[in-house]
C-alpha cells in the first residue's frame, strides 16, 4: 500500500497525509464524536424500563451523575497529555474506554454494575470531544478548518435528534441493552481507521513532569461543584450537599489557579489567559452555554408537558431548532474558510441567537406549533456558529504545542457553563411556575376557593412531577379530588389544565429571557475579541520544506512537534 504522506506544500497543514488520507481519518473521528454525543441523549429514554428490570430507583440519579462527572473532568487531562505524548494513542485509549464501558453497561446486572461501568464509560467519552476537534487542527491548517469544523456541529445536532427516536425504538423492540451494544460496531470501525491512518503528532523535548497535585485539586473541586449542582434538582442552595459542595468546589478552583501558577507543567496553562481573543472565546462560550442548554433541556419539556408528546417523539419537535443549528454550522465554517473574518460571524450569530431566544420568551400554552418552530429555527440559526467557529478561534490564537490543552479548555467551559446554567435556570423555573399556578388558575376562570385549595394540596409538587403526569393531568387532578366534589370539579378540569400548562409555558418563557441576558453579555464580551487573521501553516512563517520523504511540515518542527511514527503503510 503506497504512503499515505505526501511532499508538503504552501498552505498545507501539519501532516502531509493525502486528502483522501485525511478524510478518511475526519470521518473517523466524527463517528467517535457521534457516539460521545449520542450517548449523552440516548439513555435518557430507556432510563425507566431500566430500574423496572434492575431495581435501585434509589440509584437512578447517579447513572447520569457519574456520567457528567467523570466526562467531564477528565476532558482537561485528556487535551493536556495529548499535547505531551501525541492525539493517537490517546484517541485510541478514549475510544477503547467508551467501547469497554458500553459492553459492560450491556451487560449490567443490577444498577450498581450499571453505574460503575457507565463511569468507565465516561472516562472513555471525556476524550472523544477535545481530542477530535485537536487533530482537525493538525490536520488542516486554521485557513482550511472552518469547512470541516462545522461538520461536528451538524453531528452533535444530528445525534441529538437520533439519540432518543434510536433509545426509545431499541429499547421498545430489541432491549435497552442494545442502547449500549449499537456503539461497538461504530467505534470499532473508528477505532480501526485511527489507528491505521492517524500519525502520532506530540511535542518534542517538552517535560513530563504531570502536575499532580494540580490534577488531584481539580479532580475533587470540579466533582464536588457538579455534584452540588446536580443535587440542586432536588435540594435547596441552603443545604451542604448544594451550597456547601459548590463553596468547597470554588475554593478548591481558586487553590487550583494558585498551584497551577507555580507548575512546571500545569495542566490548564494560565499564560493562554493573556491572550484577549482565548480568554473572550472561553467566557462568550460559558455564558452561550446558559441559552443553549436551556434550550435543549426545556423545549422537550414543554413539548411533553404542554402537548403530550412521548419523550421519544419530543426530540422530533425540536427539529426545527437542529435544521437552524446544522445549516448554520455548516456555513459559518466555510464563510469563515473562504473569507478568514470570524468576528463578524460570531456577533451575527450570537445576535441571532439572542432574537430567537427573545422570541421563544413569548411561548405561551396556546402558542401554535408552526410560529414555534420558526423561532426555534431562527435560535439554531443563531447557536450553529458559536458550536464551529469558536473553536477555529481558539486554536487560531495559541500556539500548536498548546492546541490540545486549548481545545480541551473549551470544551470544559461549554460542559461546565452549560451545568452551572442549568442549575440556575432550574432554580428559577421552579420559582415562577410556582408562583404562576395560582394566578393563572384564577384567570383560566377557577374559583378562588378551589385555587386556594389546590395550590396548598400542591404546594410541594415539583416541575418534574408535573411532567410525568402529562396528558393524563386532568385526570390525576380528578382522580385526587373527593367522590362527592367531582361532580363540581369535573367541568372546571379542561380550565385547571390550562391553567397550569399556561403557568408552565409562562416558567419556561422565563428561562429564555435569561438566555437572552447572558447571550446579550456573551455578544458585549465578543467585541473585545482580537480578530487574528487565520494562519495558512502552523505556524507565522510559510514553511519551507520539499520532498516526499519528509514526514513533518516545517512550521510543527519550529513549534518544537515532531512526528512519532512517519511511515504508514
Amino acid at each position: 500500500m503506497p504512503s499515505q504522506l505526501e511532499a508538503p506544500a504552501s498552505g498545507l497543514g501539519a501532516l502531509n497525509l493525502s486528502h483522501r488520507a485525511k478524510i478518511e481519518i475526519l470521518l473517523a473521528i466524527m463517528l467517535g464524536l457521534f457516539l460521545g454525543a449520542l450517548d449523552q441523549t440516548i439513555v435518557s429514554v430507556a432510563l425507566p424500563t431500566i430500574v423496572t428490570q434492575l431495581g435501585g430507583q434509589t440509584l437512578l440519579t447517579w447513572t447520569i451523575t457519574i456520567y457528567l462527572l467523570a466526562s467531564t473532568i477528565t476532558v482537561p487531562f485528556y487535551g493536556k497529555l495529548s499535547d505531551l505524548y501525541g492525539r493517537k494513542p490517546l484517541l485510541m485509549l478514549g475510544i477503547g474506554l467508551f467501547l469497554v464501558g458500553s459492553a459492560l453497561s450491556g451487560l449490567s446486572q443490577d444498577m450498581t454494575q450499571l453505574i460503575i461501568f457507565r463511569g468507565i464509560q465516561a472516562l472513555g467519552a471525556g476524550a472523544l470531544f477535545p481530542i477530535s476537534l485537536a487533530v482537525i487542527g493538525d490536520l488542516f491548517t486554521p485557513a482550511e478548518r472552518g469547512k470541516y469544523q462545522g461538520l461536528f456541529g451538524a453531528v452533535f445536532g444530528l445525534s441529538s435528534v437520533i439519540g432518543p427516536l434510536l433509545g426509545g425504538f431499541l429499547t421498545e423492540h430489541a432491549s435497552w441493552h442494545w442502547i449500549f451494544f449499537v456503539n461497538l460496531p461504530i467505534g470499532v470501525v473508528a477505532l480501526a481507521v485511527i489507528w491505521r491512518l492517524l500519525p502520532n503528532v506530540r511535542r518534542q523535548g517538552a517535560s513530563h513532569n504531570l502536575d499532580f497535585l494540580g490534577a488531584g485539586i481539580f479532580t475533587v473541586g470540579v466533582g464536588s461543584l457538579l455534584v452540588g449542582l446536580t443535587n440542586k434538582q432536588s435540594a435547596d442552595w441552603g443545604t451542604f450537599g448544594v451550597g456547601g459542595l459548590i463553596l468547597i468546589g470554588l475554593a478548591l478552583g481558586a487553590l487550583f489557579v494558585f498551584v497551577e501558577s507555580r507548575a512546571k507543567e500545569p495542566i490548564i496553562p494560565l499564560g493562554l489567559w493573556r491572550d484577549r481573543t482565548y480568554a473572550t472565546s472561553i467566557v462568550a462560550t460559558f455564558l452561550i452555554s446558559f441559552g443553549f442548554f436551556g434550550a435543549a433541556v426545556f423545549l422537550p419539556q414543554w413539548f411533553q408537558f404542554v402537548q403530550g408528546a412521548t419523550p421519544t417523539n419530543s426530540g422530533l419537535y425540536t427539529l426545527a431548532l437542529l435544521a437552524g443549528l446544522i445549516i448554520s454550522s455548516v456555513v459559518s465554517g466555510i464563510l469563515v474558510s473562504k473569507t478568514g473574518r470570524y468576528k463578524v460571524v460570531i456577533m451575527t450569530g450570537l445576535g441571532l441567537m439572542a432574537i430567537g431566544l427573545f422570541l421563544m420568551s413569548n411561548i405561551r400554552a396556546d402558542t401554535q406549533l408552526p410560529i414555534l418552530w420558526v423561532w426555534m429555527f431562527i435560535t439554531g440559526l443563531g447557536i450553529g456558529p458559536t458550536l464551529s467557529v469558536f473553536t477555529i478561534v481558539v486554536q487560531n490564537a495559541v500556539p500548536v504545542r498548546s492546541l490540545g490543552v486549548a481545545t480541551s479548555n473549551l470544551t470544559f467551559f461549554r460542559q461546565i457553563g452549560g451545568s452551572v446554567g442549568l442549575a440556575l435556570l432550574g432554580t428559577i423555573f421552579g420559582n415562577r411556575l410556582a408562583a404562576e399556578i395560582s394566578p393563572q388558575l384564577i384567570a383560566a376562570g377557577v374559583p378562588s376557593p378551589m385555587v386556594t385549595q389546590f395550590a396548598a394540596q400542591n404546594a410541594g409538587t415539583s416541575a418534574n412531577n408535573f411532567i410525568k403526569v402529562g396528558v393524563d393531568l386532568g385526570t390525576t387532578i380528578l382522580n385526587a379530588t373527593p367522590v362527592a366534589l367531582q361532580p363540581i370539579v369535573k367541568p372546571l378540569i379542561p380550565n385547571i389544565v390550562f391553567g397550569i400548562h399556561q403557568s408552565f409555558s409562562i416558567a419556561i418563557a422565563e428561562v429564555f429571557l435569561i438566555g437572552v441576558g447572558t447571550t446579550i453579555v456573551a455578544l458585549v464580551v465578543s467585541v473585545f475579541m482580537r480578530e487574528i487573521p487565520l494562519r495558512s501553516t502552523m505556524s507565522p512563517r510559510q514553511p519551507g520544506v520539499a520532498g516526499a520523504e519528509a514526514a513533518v511540515s516545517a512550521d510543527f518542527l519550529e513549534e518544537g512537534i515532531v512526528e512519532a511514527d512517519p511511515s504508514i503503510d
